[in-house]
């Protein structure tokens, strides 16, 4: 990417600054100056809220996308503070559309037939007072004049003007026309041309000459081009001010430029392309100059064939562009179409690093160029914060950091969602009075919790170094969790079935489970929480592999596989109380065969229902709590679910997709308290 600098001014302040910004013109008012930005990172940009992005990837990457696409489309949308690429390439649309508004294209032609008009008028004002027959043939000659004012040009080719001003307007058209038809191809031209004086068309012919030589010798891989490039660049190189290092950099500079004017040809309308190009053939008054020049477009189309040869442009403005103006403007407009599809991302390999940033200034001013370099910062932190890791398979992964800040964002969520509803305060707590954990965390009002004094002591001397202050402030207090001797095996049963994506419950069940994991994890590290997620099939999962789970349209829903596999967990743990909570939103449609085939149908046989229900009461005798948490008000679910609760002694919700997580949590914190 292009890394530029920022140039401005120097001012003093009196605001403080750095100690480095002194020099000979003396100190400011407090013995400081700020100086010029030598680029890098903005010093005025807000920081990175990496906390807000990652929230934006877990909302999506919970919503079925992966980490990759998740970063694609948070670079999309942007940050509060951060503009993102889809208002970036609004900006680049609007921009494209105001130049085309603005602008017509038959400024060239226009300007050509206000000098014909007035040479042939000056004419007749010189012939009219003369009372001869030549005068009156020449006065006729002029009516005769057809209306194409190229052909009006040429046939004015052999005639000798009585007026001096007329002919020097002739004259002119001829220079205009050979001025615009070089300079909307060569950079350089039109400084050259008036210097050149009256041997401009024969010196601008040799050079097209030696120009298609070159191309000719590139194009059938002759040893000796890169000498012919160097011989030609010493004798026309003040032509290109490019400076192209080789024939390829020349190839490129001159086939985008010829583009450019192709486009704006096909942005005439065929007419006015007709006129212009009868009106090339004079230019200068030599054919064999636009003959040299149909030969270099004929070779540049070949060597290049990936430019933009055929594209127009719909202007439909006032202003009135020069050839040479329009082939700038539709280098412009090119530019603009290669920015939108930089900023689109939509290309293989695509990567922030490609935007061509001194393009976009160009564009769009200083600030898009500072927005795209604070979206590759953001990419860039993501990865060196922790927050995204490169997986073996190229692509991207949420770290086991990202999954517990994740966590924690949800928990605190699902927490208050349970204070508000019930009033409890107690689920924020650790647990009651019981073994210590060896984690601390701050004291909070309301907390019962026993002090750690070492920690608490030592957060006050560490402030006290920093800042002078009391003894003891309440932010130095630091409480012992604890957790209830009571062990839990805990199973948590997803339904994955197309019908939860399809009805909008996806993501709101993997919150539900990135929360309860967190609050396992870092609450009740004691206990022992498993993930098991169910469709046609039922599978063991880490909860990184439910938050990046990908939905698949696979219908059935085999809650016999899953409570086998919670059942095969929670006999691995005799000593630990066995908790199995279940979320879905389908009746059983699907149960595995002794020989692990898996049997689906819709509606459900009875095999299924009684496959399902005796793996139910096998848990029951094992003395499981078992809690089924019903998405939706299907009857025949509603049904099953108060069939399987009485048989099983569980219990039964039926939340709002809102209030799930907030329903997993609090029922799991009423069992390990009621089986203390």
């Amino acid at each position: 990417m292009d890394d530029g600098t920022e140039d401005g001014e120097s001012r003093r302040t009196g605001l403080g600054g750095d100690d480095a910004g002194r020099g000979a013109a003396g100190p400011g008012p407090a013995g400081y100056r700020y100086v010029r930005w030598l680029g890098g990172p903005d010093p005025l940009a807000p920081p990175l809220d990496l906390r807000a992005a990652l929230t934006e990837l877990g909302r999506d990457v919970m919503d079925g996308s992966s980490a990759r696409a998740a970063l694609r489309e948070l670079l999309r949308r942007g940050l509060p503070a951060r503009t993102g690429l889809d208002e970036l390439t609004r900006r680049v649309w609007e921009q494209r559309s105001r130049l085309q508004r603005r602008h017509r294209v038959d400024g060239t032609l226009t300007e050509v037939r206000e000098l014909l008009a007035r040479a042939v008028a000056e004419e007749r004002r010189v012939l009219f007072p003369e009372p001869t027959d030549d005068a009156r043939f020449r006065e006729m000659r002029l009516d005769a004049l057809p209306n194409n004012p190229g052909r009006a040009v040429r046939e004015l080719g052999d005639y000798r003007w009585r007026s001096d001003q007329a002919a020097a307007d002739y004259a002119r058209i001829r220079e205009l026309l050979g001025e615009q038809l070089l300079d909307a191809r060569f950079e350089g031209m039109r400084q050259a041309m008036r210097e050149a004086g009256p041997e401009q068309a024969a010196q601008v012919r040799a050079m097209l000459a030696d120009l298609n030589a070159l191309l000719a010798a590139h194009a059938s891989g002759a040893a000796d081009v890169p000498a012919r490039f160097a011989a030609f660049m010493a004798e026309h190189g003040r032509l290109f001010p490019e400076r192209p290092r080789d024939v390829e950099e020349l190839i490129d500079i001159l086939a985008a430029r010829a583009a450019a004017a192709a486009r704006t040809l096909n942005s005439l309308s065929p007419e006015q392309r007709a006129e212009l190009t009868e009106l090339s053939r004079q230019a200068f008054g030599d054919a064999r100059l636009s003959e040299a020049l149909g030969e270099l477009d004929t070779r540049l189309r070949a060597l290049r064939p990936g430019e933009d040869w055929r594209g127009s442009g719909r202007f439909r403005g006032d202003q009135p562009l020069s050839l040479s103006e329009a082939a700038e403007v539709m280098t412009e407009l090119g530019e603009l179409d290669e920015l939108a599809e930089q900023l689109a991302q939509d290309y293989p390999g695509a990567r922030l690093e490609d935007v061509d940033l001194a393009a976009l200034e160009r564009g769009l001013g200083p600030d898009a160029r500072i927005a795209v370099r604070g979206l590759v910062e953001l990419e860039q932190e993501l990865t060196r914060g922790g927050l995204l890791r490169r997986a073996a398979d190229g692509g991207l992964r949420l770290t086991p950091r990202a999954l517990r800040t994740l966590g924690q964002e949800l928990l605190r969520d699902v927490l208050d969602e349970m204070r508000d509803r019930r009033g409890e305060r107690d689920t924020r707590r650790t647990g009651a009075a019981g073994e210590p954990t060896g984690s601390t965390r701050a004291w909070r009002f309301g907390d019962t919790e026993p002090w750690d004094a070492a920690t608490t002591a030592r957060n006050a001397a560490l402030r006290r170094a920093a800042l002078p202050g009391p003894p003891l402030a309440v932010s130095d207090i630091e409480i012992a969790e604890t957790e209830t001797r009571t062990r839990a095996a805990v199973v948590l049963c997803v339904d994955v079935s197309w019908s939860m994506v399809q009805d909008g419950r996806w993501a709101p069940m993997k919150r539900t489970a990135l929360a309860l994991h967190h609050l396992v994890s870092t609450r009740f590290r004691g206990d022992d929480l498993r993930i098991v997620t169910f469709g046609r099939h039922a599978a063991t999962t880490d909860i990184a592999g439910l938050t990046e789970l990908e939905a698949t349209m696979e219908q059935g829903t085999n809650l016999h596989h899953a409570l086998l596999l919670a059942g095969r967990h929670l006999r691995r743990r005799p000593d630990a109380m066995p908790v199995v909570l279940v979320v879905t939103d389908g009746e059983p449609t699907a149960h595995l065969e002794s020989d692990g085939e898996t049997v689906f149908d819709y509606p459900p046989r009875p095999r299924t229902l009684r496959a399902t229900l005796a793996e139910v009461e096998t848990l029951a005798r094992a003395g499981t709590a078992l809690s089924v948490f019903r998405l939706g008000d299907d009857e025949r679910l509603t049904a099953f679910v108060e069939l399987l609760a009485r048989r099983a002694g569980g219990r039964v919700f039926a939340p709002d997709l809102d209030g799930l997580g907030a329903a997993v949590v609090g029922d799991y914190l009423r069992t390990r308290r009621s089986r203390r």
